[in-house]
């Protein structure tokens, strides 16, 4: 049940949207093994004018993307491959292949069980369930 959070700048295309959200559902169940049916992606764009790097107006596309997780469920391998793959996705979108801007991100956060959930139910009751179901 991850959440994803991009930030892009300059502003894209309404069709970019699309194809960024299927990219980014493909590569969080690829690496971290994520449910593609509970993954929610918000993408937010920028004008150029407002993103800033350095004290300076960017001066080639750039990105932020921030995925919460499950505190636990996934390994230094595999958030390090989700982080490879997922810039590399956003430069090949964004860049045409090209580079982004070098203080592009990527940030996989960590959250306990007891924090959060979907549909009503914490992720740490979903697993008690579970649990309790299997005894």
């Amino acid at each position: 049940m991850p959440v994803l959070n991009l930030k892009i700048a300059p502003m894209q295309d309404p069709e970019r949207y699309a194809a960024l959200a299927r990219a980014l559902t493909r590569i969080t169940a690829q690496h971290l093994g994520k449910r593609p049916e509970v993954t929610a992606i918000a993408i937010e764009d920028l004008p150029a004018a407002q993103w800033f790097v350095g004290g300076r107006e960017i001066r080639r596309p750039t990105a932020l993307l921030e995925i919460s997780v499950t505190q636990g469920t996934n390994t230094p391998p595999e958030k390090e491959a989700f982080i490879e793959a997922a810039f590399a996705e956003l430069q090949r979108q964004l860049a045409n292949g090209g580079a982004l801007e070098e203080a592009s991100y990527v940030v996989v956060r960590e959250v306990p069980a007891t924090d959060w959930g979907y549909d009503g139910v914490t992720q740490w009751e979903r697993k008690r369930a579970r649990q309790l179901a299997g005894a």
